[in-house]
């Protein structure tokens, strides 16, 4: 087949599947950004050669060209069965029906058929972008397989055979959950349930070290069974399989999301003997219900021990309140000014209690009567740390009988006393038996009896506050050989002060233990503890902070352990790790005082960086083929993660969120307007599988505003579309088209044709939303020519779905069947599953709309197959309500329940308005006749 570079030419023809590549198109393929000066002469020569050599192998009956000119490119016309790619396809979607209609034993023999086809690497040896690209996605699609063939194999008995292959699987993908949960399950159905739960360990130590995250709650959940020997682990299907939905499909039971969000417990808590007396006081004796909402409301200076006392009585009382706790910190003294608004902090509620992010409204006296309406019948401790004042509180406050609620803050609450009867607790600094008692839990008796001039002076320095206390004896049990009376007259030297404090709530002796601490430190521990103090984020993980710093993992994971010993630092969840405010002030101030301009810089560069190139790598996963954002190259000493599978990378968005919101405003506010709108844009995705639609809109008209600061008519473009694609998904229509239409005309300012016709392809899209079937079709059509010719396949498949839905509730069933078969050419050959759903499940209306029952169901179930490969279970209760509709119609009453019944299933995870309907559905065929 010639030289590597015609190779290549020939692998584009044959992967676009018998359409039409472009010039242009094939030139990129194969040269990617630098094509020699000869380019297209070179791609004819290319084209003429393999034509020769292609013809010699045909027959006089088989005499036609096998690539063909067209009006812009070339198109390789070959029969389906001549591509072994098209025959694994096949084989893999016909497994995928079988195995939805129950016929397990052959989808497993066709998916072993349809692997055994698979010889190495997919175009080995192809040069090029697209060769790259595909070889990653091709690599994906026979993983992917692989595991649906394990799984099957497993269900079937099979499960002590495919331990050696999955064994070595696992070690060439350590960071894929499912091929562990499914090694797990081999393992345990084996009887080898040690071996079972030390693969467990491997992966979470992978996943914890390489990611900063913990494993999915599907491979918690199968270690946790494993442990308790689960005897349904023995028998039917593994964990990882995903219910199919026959009539033989139980309902499954709603089930009410009890939070336990308490901070962990302080083992070395001390003292505070009399405040806990006043709050035990407080409560009904018996462990009866409150009769009327409890609020404490705590408050003293800073580092007093506000939180300690809080989250100690907390976990003390956490059993009166069988319902759940919710935790929040609303950081009201964060130096980096960003408190927590109330509707932020009550949305968290919402999320924790199980309110799907699209049901809570964005006016904050409706999401706080929602946040009430459901603790009204619940007994529930809401612990409200760290509390600005009383109107950031309110919101947040239950308003009947049963729950309690525990506020910190340095300041008086004295609208809470006066308005709500809150009951006041001032702290003081602990006496100074209390203070011993603290040391002594910490360092020993024995050792503070043997230097009781010591201690008293430690203790006076440290002004008896906890936290001034705690990193004093963090340093001394570091250094067990250090005498006691080194340490106080250390901190008698120390003078350092906390300038951002002049108001009397911090005393020069713990600005002194501060400094003095800070001085303790290695130089390069000090110095990740100064960098910190940049980071506006609530939390840090270990890659982040290596970010932050300018180091690889493993030291800079060592300093953040030498942080966490000296009680600088918190190590609050696995891998991840936050600053009191008081610490994040000093480490402010140290940073501005030690740190020249440029080092500050460079490290909020690096950090910044590291966001918006994380989020990116993010996007092959989770919004797959879509146009990506232009990023800026690395700064030295940046490594953002990568992620082998869309479970990593969600989790990554999800355990990131703060921080990327976070980062975006920084961003904005200290003029890295780029960073600002490429991290707004490159995250859309992430907020609209989440239905994160207030960050979004809050994201986007950031990012908007950043990019007009930056003067760019492109990056203007990016943002309003971005901030236009929110505005749909919440409804606001005409500021949507508004912003489209200003969006499009930028595009065009700067001849990018590729943006102008994503954008009117989505401006079609809101027309098809709002029934405008018209203009819908004619936008859509005339994005499409652009869109084709420009090669972006994505946009293609999306907008030859959005033009079979139109024809489709126009009643003109030729032209949708035609458009909706081809959208699913483009979506499977590109493996878009989330689209490819959407466009089976319209397919399905249509062949229902035609009386074509058997046809609409064998799609129906496919759709359901593809909504669940994704996760989009929105997607899955849309189709199910529309098999339920059909099954209904056909006279089959029974199935028509057992459908509707799991289509409410979905819609009530979701908290979606559409499950009011489908309970309409069930009572009116429960009343029938």
């Amino acid at each position: 087949m010639g030289s590597p570079q015609q190779r290549a030419v020939l692998a584009a023809l044959l992967l676009r599947r018998r359409r039409s590549v472009g010039v242009s198109e094939l030139v990129d393929a194969v040269w990617g950004e630098d094509p020699p000066p000869a380019a297209v002469s070179v791609l004819r020569t290319y084209v003429s050669r393999l034509r020769k050599v292609l013809q010699l192998s045909r027959t006089a009956q088989e005499s036609a060209q096998i690539i063909l000119s067209t009006a812009d490119g070339y198109l390789a016309e070959l029969p389906p069965e001549c591509l072994d790619l098209d025959l694994f396809e096949q084989q893999v979607s016909e497994a995928r029906r079988l195995r939805a209609v129950g016929q397990e034993l052959a989808a497993g023999e066709l998916l072993h058929a349809a692997l055994g086809r698979w010889e190495g690497t997919p175009l080995a040896g192809v040069p090029g972008p697209l060769a790259e690209a595909e070889r990653v996605r091709l690599s994906e699609v026979r993983l992917a397989a692989l595991e649906n063939r394990f799984d099957l194999d497993i269900r079937l008995g099979h499960h002590q055979n495919v331990i050696p292959e999955l064994t070595a699987m696992v070690g060439e993908h350590p960071l894929r959950e499912r091929l562990c949960r499914l090694l797990m399950l081999a393992l345990y159905r084996s009887g080898r349930q040690a071996e079972a739960l030390a693969a467990y360990r491997a992966t979470r130590r992978d996943l914890v070290t390489e990611l900063g995250v913990e494993p999915g709650p599907e491979l918690q959940e199968l270690h946790d069974r494993i442990l308790t020997a689960d005897p349904s682990l023995k028998s039917g299907a593994p964990a990882s399989a995903a219910t199919e939905p026959t009539a033989q499909t139980a309902p499954v039971a709603e089930r009410r999301v009890t939070p336990a969000q308490l901070p962990p417990k302080i083992t070395a808590f001390a003292g505070r003997i009399r405040e806990l007396e006043e709050l035990r006081g407080l409560l009904p004796e018996h462990d009866d219900r409150p009769a009327t909402v409890v609020i404490h409301a705590m408050a003293g200076m800073a580092g007093v021990g506000k939180t300690a006392l809080a989250v100690h009585w907390a976990h003390e009382i956490a059993h009166r309140f069988p319902d759940g706790q919710l935790y929040i910190n609303l950081r009201g003294f964060d130096p980096a000014d960003t408190i927590t608004a109330p509707e932020e902090a009550v949305r968290v509620f919402l999320d924790a209690l199980g309110v799907s992010p699209h049901r809570i409204p964005s006016d904050l006296d409706a999401q706080t009567g929602l946040y009430r309406s459901l603790l009204a019948d619940r007994r529930m401790l809401i612990l409200l740390d760290n509390a600005r004042d009383s109107d950031q509180v309110r919101p947040l406050l239950p308003g009947a009988a049963g729950c309690m609620a525990i506020v910190t803050s340095r300041n008086s609450l004295t609208g809470l006393v006066t308005g709500h009867g809150a009951h006041p607790l001032t702290l003081r600094p602990l006496a100074v038996t209390e203070a011993h008692g603290l040391l002594a839990r910490r360092l020993g008796e024995a050792r503070l009896t043997a230097e009781p001039q010591a201690i008293h002076e430690i203790s006076a320095r440290c002004g008896q506050l906890p936290l001034a206390l705690a990193i004093v004896a963090a340093r001394a049990a570091t250094h067990p050989e250090f005498p006691l009376s080194a340490i106080a007259k250390e901190l008698s030297e120390s003078a350092d002060s906390l300038d951002a404090f002049t108001g009397g709530d911090l005393s020069s002796d713990l600005q002194a233990v501060f400094s003095w601490s800070h001085r303790a430190l290695s130089t390069p521990a000090a110095r990740l503890f100064r960098l910190l103090g940049l980071h506006h984020g609530p939390d840090i993980s270990v890659p982040a902070a290596a970010a932050l710093v300018g180091l690889p993992l493993r030291p800079t994971r060592r300093l953040l352990g030498e942080l966490t010993h000296a009680h600088l630092l918190m190590e609050h969840q696995p891998g991840r790790y936050t600053l009191h405010d008081l610490l994040r002030v000093h480490a402010g101030e140290r940073v501005l005082d030690e740190d020249s301009q440029p080092d500050r810089d460079q490290a909020v560069d690096r950090l910044l960086a590291w966001y918006v190139n994380t989020a990116d790598a993010t996007y092959p996963h989770l919004t797959p083929n879509r146009r990506r954002v232009p990023l800026d190259p690395l700064p030295p000493d940046c490594e953002p993660l990568q992620f082998h599978t869309y479970d990593q990378a969600l989790k990554w968005c999800d355990g990131e969120r703060a921080n990327l919101l976070a980062a975006i405003h920084q961003a904005a506010s200290t003029g890295r307007h780029t960073i600002a709108w490429q991290l707004a844009r490159t995250l859309s995705g992430f907020y609209y599988l989440r239905s994160h639609l207030h960050d979004w809109l809050d994201t986007a008209r950031t990012g908007l505003t950043a990019a007009r600061a930056g003067h760019d008519r492109t990056v203007q473009a990016w943002a309003l579309y971005n901030l236009a694609s929110a505005l749909t998904i919440v409804s606001d229509y005409d500021e949507a088209i508004e912003y489209y239409t200003q969006s499009m005309a930028l595009y065009q300012e700067v001849n990018d044709l590729v943006g102008w016709a994503m954008t009117l392809a989505n401006l079609g899209n809101l027309y098809l939303q709002i029934n405008q079937l018209t203009k819908s079709i004619e936008c859509t059509r005339e994005a499409l020519v652009v869109i084709r010719d420009t090669g972006d396949t994505w946009s293609e498949g999306i907008s030859l779905a959005n033009l079979g839905d139109a024809y489709q509730r126009l009643g003109r069933f030729d032209e949708a069947l035609t458009h909706l078969q081809e959208a699913l050419t483009v979506l499977q050959a590109i493996g878009d599953r989330w689209v490819e759903g959407v466009t089976l499940d319209v397919l399905g209306m249509v062949h229902h709309r035609l009386g074509q029952h058997d046809n609409a169901i064998e799609t129906y179930y496919q759709a359901i197959e593809a909504h669940r490969h994704v996760g989009n279970r929105w997607g899955e209760g849309h189709t199910l309500r529309h098999l339920g509709d059909l099954h209904q119609k056909t006279d089959e009453p029974d199935a028509a329940r057992t459908i509707w019944q799991q289509a409410l299933t979905c819609f009530e995870e979701l908290d979606h308005p559409d499950a009011e309907e489908m309970r309409d559905k069930l009572r009116a065929l429960d009343e029938r006749p």
